[in-house]
């Protein structure tokens, strides 16, 4: 099956699926950015299943991906996040523009953050010569979700956390009117509090954030 019929089979499996009902509310949810089909999360994630089990994880992955991102309904990207899922192990250094492509397509943040921690953090975690020169250069840039991305890249790091990164890149863009960027400031130094609380308390304390970042990061810091 190649990536043309694997991206038709996917189309002809969700379709047959989709509520106009229980879209309505899933495109109110998504502020009115994308149309859906009207699949909730665990159906959807039942189909895709089926369609591993059917079809397997398409050997031509990289153009199944992009086809089903260029699909209207916001399902198809969904799917098109399981694929890169089962195929993240093949993912090399020459993969990174194909995930920027993702990153800055279609962004919302219900693909940017997997695709932050998930896929780039994976990513870099296996060629970490990758992180300097790629985070330096979208902070410099104007993409906020490539921003975002370069803030919530060690999620899931724990204890191999670069903090000397993550609170310079913090610092980078304290002063972000933007709520995406505030929010992903909370969200990383609240992530990492799980590891190393103290360091988060006295570099919260000791720079000027956003009040939205300062709440989200001391969250479930007591005392």
């Amino acid at each position: 099956m190649n990536a043309s019929e694997y991206t038709e089979a996917v189309e002809e499996r969700l379709r047959a699926h989709g509520d106009s009902i229980v879209a309505g509310p899933m495109v109110q949810y998504m502020k009115n950015h994308f149309p859906f089909l009207g699949i909730k999360s665990p159906q959807r994630k039942e189909l895709t299943k089926q369609i591993f089990r059917d079809y397997g994880v398409p050997e031509d992955w990289e153009q199944v991906v992009r086809s089903l991102w260029a699909l209207p309904a916001r399902e198809y990207q969904y799917v098109a996040l399981d694929v890169l899922e089962k195929s993240k192990k093949r993912l090399t250094p020459d993969h990174l523009p194909f995930v920027v492509e993702l990153i800055t397509t279609k962004s919302w943040w219900d693909t940017v953050d997997y695709l932050a921690s998930h896929i780039t953090g994976k990513l870099f975690a296996l060629h970490p010569e990758l992180i300097v020169s790629n985070t330096t250069a979208w902070m410099d840039g104007t993409n906020m979700w490539l921003q975002r991305t370069a803030i919530l890249f060690q999620l899931s790091y724990k204890d191999k956390t670069d903090q000397r990164l993550l609170f310079s890149l913090v610092e980078r863009c304290a002063d972000s009117k933007e709520f995406f960027i505030q929010k992903a400031i909370g969200w990383a130094l609240r992530e990492y509090a799980k590891t190393n609380p103290k360091a988060v308390r006295e570099f919260v304390e000791a720079t000027p954030l956003a009040s939205l970042s300062r709440r989200e990061a001391l969250k479930h810091l007591s005392g």
